[in-house]
């Protein structure tokens, strides 16, 4: 039986929208200090290279300019978000074309900007290497000599040339499954330089007060692992270290980093003023930290029936010159390699490769879209090899309930097979289609992540809530999905139920947003709250009225006595326990979520029309079905769905960094081509709704899923519209039309 809610599951408006659509909300570049200066960066205009000198003369000599400083005016430490191997600024080499040489502070950008052409480099031109393949031989240059030494490096080393972290999962016996196969498969894939394309371009301010304590304001999601990273990089107490809110922008998983907060804190030291930082879109794409590229080949033993029965997958990551920007070091989703499927034999080998290019980090569901697309394409080939619809080989092979995954993980409520049939029969995947039409279809899980959340719940005489966290939104109405929560546990109007983030002095720790936890930890937190408050609220409402404890229920804002049939409002109660305490009513609860027992499946079929002369794509109909438990807010949680399948789109059509020796060439959005209104196709939803999950109400994360299968969808609909696959991303008309001459 499905709960019944009076909040939840409402359609509430977001409540930052007012302040958003108005301009009135801040973000760090809107914040403005006293005397504050502009920073500006110098970046090497070479891949690899070995800095000779340094001249900062002239650059100093310019009226404006505060501060100009290099690698050796700064502390010799590096820093990151777990593997610290990122210098502030670079000291004898640049490893990537964009890569921090110098920096100045001035009066205002332009003349920082002017500065920047007056410092002289000498550089040492060294041979670069692009392709992670070549980077792990040993003719390869080594990118980083003192590897080994870097804080954070994964124990035990790989051994391998430029390889920093290596990571393998293993399931049964591989050998033993590929001889007992009756057939075997092996196709490799590659996917691209791939930009989160968020709005807002990083930016920070620094500002050191007389005490040496440090204020930052700064678009980064995680402040409290950011103020701990800093912390490392500075040598300084966490407690000298205090992280503002402000509004982020857009993040898609890249507004995790530290990114110029180092740097622009030495130029507050330098000039003794507080200095801020922005990015525009060409450092942004040139230095950010964008999607992996990936090469990926799977090789699967098959049994003549249609069951998998071995599968090995090795999978290499581009990383570039830095492993900074990534909270695990190694992306967690090469795990994923074997698919929502039973396999009885699983070997999988993932490789972080050092290589001369920009450095990467995380981008919305890390690695899954990549292994989705190499996974799923590779499932379509070996069901036409084989004589099999590919929609019957899936469910044939898909993972149920009792069954572990292909590294070994059990879940509870396994619903695969029911997101796949639903997805099916939306998309009427037996009927007619026209010359040159295909469907696809793919299929992903989400798990949610872990972590520790912290809130606190205040109530004032006129009963109304504030909720107070740490916790900074990225833009996806998490602040009043946690208002809806409080709200439906106090039974107040959600008009009732106010919002405060603080900062970093507040509580000791908060994980903050990512991998689609946000409802499973700060959730958790939030009713745990509301629950205290609600006690408290409920043992005072039995004292005033003379009755039981256990007998006063509270319904709709009012207690109920069941032993008189006593009641009194809430605001009442509220009133008089405020006038007796003399200060609000207050509950906090931290909550620290363990690994979830549940994931989310996604099934998506794209309908697709190619140009036979062309090669050009039209994606005229795409399906999506999520495996959900209670939806929270269903405004938001669609909202979710259809952002992640549009960006998905791009990833699978258009989106690109294209690298030429190093150096990004599309260097502005007109050039690197996202999705417009245009390019969207008819989306059709389909929920499966079981009302199971592992946060609050039963719910679970929809943040990352619909991302993950679209191109692997799309990319097995061209395969069916025009006969061979396509197994470089993106899936443009260009290699669209090579596969169909080459077929020809």
């Amino acid at each position: 039986m499905v709960a019944s809610y009076s909040v939840i599951g409402q359609p509430i408006v977001r409540g930052e929208g007012p302040e958003k659509v108005s301009g009135q909300s801040v973000y760090a570049s809107d914040v403005n200090l006293p005397g504050m200066l502009w920073g500006k960066i110098l970046r090497s205009p070479l891949p690899y290279a070995r800095i000779v000198s340094i001249d900062t003369s002239r650059a100093k000599a310019l009226p404006g300019v505060h501060a100009v400083i290099t690698g050796q005016d700064i502390p010799d430490r590096r820093v990151g978000r777990l593997l610290r191997d990122c210098p502030v600024l670079c000291k004898d080499k640049a490893l990537f074309v964009g890569d921090k040489v110098a920096a100045v502070a001035a009066d205002d950008p332009d003349i920082a900007e002017e500065a920047l052409l007056l410092i002289d480099v000498e550089y040492e031109d060294l041979s670069p290497v692009f392709d992670p393949e070549e980077a792990m031989t040993d003719d390869a240059p080594t990118l980083h000599e003192d590897m080994e030494s870097y804080p954070g490096l994964p124990q035990p080393p790989s051994g391998i040339n430029n390889v920093f972290a290596y990571n393998g999962w293993d399931k049964g016996d591989i050998e033993q499954g590929f001889a007992e196969s009756d057939l075997i498969f092996e196709h490799t894939f590659t996917t691209q330089l791939h930009h989160q394309a968020y709005l807002e371009p990083h930016a920070c301010v620094v500002d050191i007060d007389d005490d040496g304590r440090v204020q930052i304001w700064a678009c980064n999601k995680g402040p409290f692992m950011l103020r701990e990273q800093l912390s490392k990089v500075w040598d300084m107490p966490e407690a000298n270290i205090l992280v503002n809110p402000t509004n982020i922008g857009g993040d898609f998983g890249g507004k995790g980093s530290f990114m110029d907060i180092p740097l622009c804190y030495y130029l507050a030291q330098a000039s003794g003023r507080p200095v801020k930082m922005v990015m525009d879109y060409v450092q942004e794409l040139m230095a950010g930290n964008p999607r992996h590229p990936a090469t990926i080949t799977i090789k699967t033993g098959m049994k003549s029936d249609g069951r998998i029965w071995a599968r090995q997958a090795r999978c290499v990551f581009n990383s570039g010159a830095y492993g900074a920007f990534k909270p695990r070091v190694h992306l967690r989703g090469a795990d994923h390699s074997g698919g929502p499927y039973r396999i009885p034999n699983v070997h999988i080998d993932s490789y972080m490769v050092y290589t001369n290019n920009i450095p990467c980090g995380h981008m919305r569901a890390p690695a899954k879209p990549q292994v989705a697309f190499a996974v799923e394409s590779h499932m379509d080939m070996i069901a036409r090899e084989m004589g099999m619809d590919p929609y019957e080989f899936r469910m044939l092979n898909v993972l149920q309930d009792g069954d572990s995954n292909p590294v070994g993980e059990e879940w509870v409520n396994i619903r695969a097979g029911d997101v796949l049939q639903k997805a099916a029969e939306a998309a009427g995947w037996d009927q007619p289609k026209a010359p040159n039409v295909g469907r696809g279809m793919s299929i992903s899980d989400q798990p949610p992540g872990s972590g520790m959340s912290s809130a606190e719940i205040r109530m004032d005489a006129e009963g109304r809530a504030t909720l107070l966290m740490s916790l900074w939104d990225t833009g996806t109405g998490a602040h009043t999905v946690l208002r809806q929560m409080v709200a439906e546990t106090l039974t107040i109007p959600i008009e009732d139920v106010g919002v405060v983030i603080r900062d970093t002095d507040a509580v000791g720790f908060e994980s903050g947003p990512g991998g689609s936890r946000v409802t499973y930890t700060s959730g958790q937190s939030t009713v745990g709250a509301a629950e205290d408050l609600k006690e408290q609220l409920t043992v005072l409402a039995a004292e005033y009225m003379g009755a039981s404890a256990d007998a006063v229920t509270l319904e709709a804002g009012q207690f109920q006595a069941s032993d008189g049939g006593r009641a009194m409002a809430l605001k009442d109660v509220a009133a008089q326990a405020v006038t007796a305490l003399g200060d609000d009513l207050s509950a906090e609860k931290t909550y620290t979520a363990p690994p979830s027992e549940y994931t989310s499946y996604c099934a998506q079929v794209a309908e697709v029309e190619v140009d036979p002369e062309t090669g050009e794509v039209k994606v005229t109909r795409f399906i999506t079905a999520h495996d959900v438990g209670t939806v929270l807010n269903p405004l938001f949680h669609q909202g979710q769905i259809e952002g992640g399948v549009i960006q998905g789109l791009g990833y699978a059509l258009m989106e690109e960094m294209e690298t030429e020796e190093g150096r990004i060439a599309n260097l502005s959005l007109g050039d690197y081509k996202i999705p417009t209104i245009k390019d969207v196709p008819e989306l059709v939803t389909v929920l499966v709704e079981d009302g199971g999950g592992p946060a609050p109400f039963e719910s679970k994360g929809i943040g990352e899923s619909s991302n993950t299968p679209v191109a692997a969808a799309i990319a097995n609909a061209v395969h069916d519209a025009i006969g061979a696959p396509v197994m470089q991303l993106p899936v443009t008309a260009e290699r669209v039309l090579r596969v169909i001459k080459g077929r020809g």
